[in-house]
């Protein structure tokens, strides 16, 4: 018991040396584990915990371990466990029949290898610990000639531990760990001493499961703690600049250099001259095909036959492409208010409604994949009725002006380049 005490009073006078090092990020944390152990020798003849025949032996639990750990930083770290085996054979085994305890206290240095190796770099679940010291224990057979004569060992650990985080404060984790004896007499069925006056190697292997609780204030604990400074390391430096390119690039994407409401990307005719009404292409209107807009083309030097749909070109086009579903007003991710490629579009709809007083029209909200079905309901709801009042705030008549949620417009898919910006609209149609 003595050497118990004196391990945890090290780790104690540890945990104090390191109590001046304030930090962004918890350091304590309590530990729980249960699984089956595998003694691997010495052996008395004819004992064993598993059938030699059998490539993969699985035991009842038989292994438990709860202890306490101490990150004096983002790496490394000390921990103290207390252990409790169950040795015996199992049923069918082939072994003739013993029973062993052993009681454990180990004190171990942690080192984070997933800090270490910048984990965080790809994920920030899954974690790794290696672990090792120094282990003393308690045996004592519950047969034999040495029943329950406890004898104590001392030896070697080491171990490694995977770690999945589930939330801040808890992690599932598993535990493969080797306890080397280099003080032990007793073979592990206990019926015998292979050597009363040397003593063996005695080797154990454990597998566990369990859980891990952090302790503490702060949200984030070392194990899982990134340095500030991350992005000054050149795998840092690599992906900030990896995204600050694909940000430029799809910042580009989105110019509208003849500012008709079409990304450029999506612009079939980029350089349409300013406020002239373009299709879902970025095209200007041209029906006599002469490469002039019909909506700024002199109308009085036209044969009749190359005219426009009627004397009113401006007029007589809006109210085609409203008719045929063209016109439409865009909005960008999660807005509701219309952006400012579309300003032309709704100063054009203002235009056409005052000059046709008697005209009806229907305002039918749209909103991409993206995101819930209710809140999308909701939030091409809120389009098309924003639409609605800077047309009534414009002075044109409410009852003039209809207008219907439709959701998510599912014509336009993620897989397409660029149609989620054509699905978040607002289409106006004609009564």
């Amino acid at each position: 018991m003595r050497k118990i005490y004196l391990m945890s009073l090290l780790l104690v006078a540890m945990t104090v040396v390191a109590q001046n090092n304030q930090s962004s990020f918890n350091r304590w944390s309590i530990e729980a584990n249960l699984g089956i152990n595998k003694p691997i020798r010495p052996y008395t003849e004819n004992y064993y915990s598993s059938n030699p025949k059998n490539y993969f032996n699985f035991s009842p639990v038989n292994h438990y371990t709860f202890g306490a750990r101490y990150m004096m930083s983002e790496v490394f770290g000390a921990k103290l466990d207390f252990g409790y085996d169950k040795m015996q054979n199992q049923s069918n085994g082939g072994s003739l029949p013993f029973q062993a305890t052993q009681f454990s206290v180990s004190l171990q240095g942690v080192v984070n290898l997933g800090n270490l190796l910048q984990f965080y770099s790809f994920t920030n679940r899954f974690n790794l610990l290696a672990h090792g010291g120094v282990v003393v224990s308690q045996f004592t057979p519950k047969m034999g000639a040495y029943k329950n004569i406890t004898e104590d060992n001392g030896g070697i650990v080491l171990g490694i531990t995977p770690q999945l985080r589930i939330t801040n404060r808890i992690v599932l984790t598993g535990d493969f760990s080797t306890i080397t004896n280099v003080r032990q007499h007793y073979n592990w069925d206990g019926m015998s001493l292979s050597n009363k006056d040397n003593n063996l190697t005695g080797l154990l292997y454990t597998t566990s499961l369990g859980l891990t609780f952090y302790l503490g204030k702060n949200d984030t604990h070392a194990d899982w703690y990134v340095k500030q400074g991350y992005n000054n390391t050149n795998k840092g430096e690599t992906t900030d600049v990896e995204a600050r390119k694909r940000i430029a690039e799809l910042e580009k994407m989105m110019n509208d250099v003849d500012r008709d409401g079409v990304p450029d990307y999506l612009d079939a005719q980029n350089n349409t001259p300013n406020g002239v009404i373009v299709d879902a292409k970025g095209r200007f209107i041209d029906k006599n095909r002469n490469g002039v807009p019909d909506e700024l083309e002199d109308h009085s030097k036209l044969d009749t036959a190359d005219k426009p749909i009627a004397n009113d070109t401006s007029n007589d086009a809006m109210r085609s492409l409203v008719g045929k579903g063209y016109v439409n007003i865009f909005f960008d991710v999660n807005q509701d208010f219309p952006n400012t490629g579309s300003t032309n579009t709704v100063f054009q709809m203002i235009q056409f409604l005052k000059s046709n007083p008697e005209t009806k029209i229907k305002l039918f909200g749209y909103a991409d994949l993206r995101g819930g079905e209710n809140t999308n309901k909701d939030l091409s709801n809120r389009r098309a009725q924003n639409v609605y009042k800077i047309l009534i705030a414009s002075g044109i008549n409410k009852n003039r002006i209809d207008t219907k949620a439709q959701g998510v417009d599912k014509s336009f898919t993620a897989d397409e380049k660029g149609s989620l910006n054509l699905a978040r609209r607002v289409s106006v149609i004609l009564e």
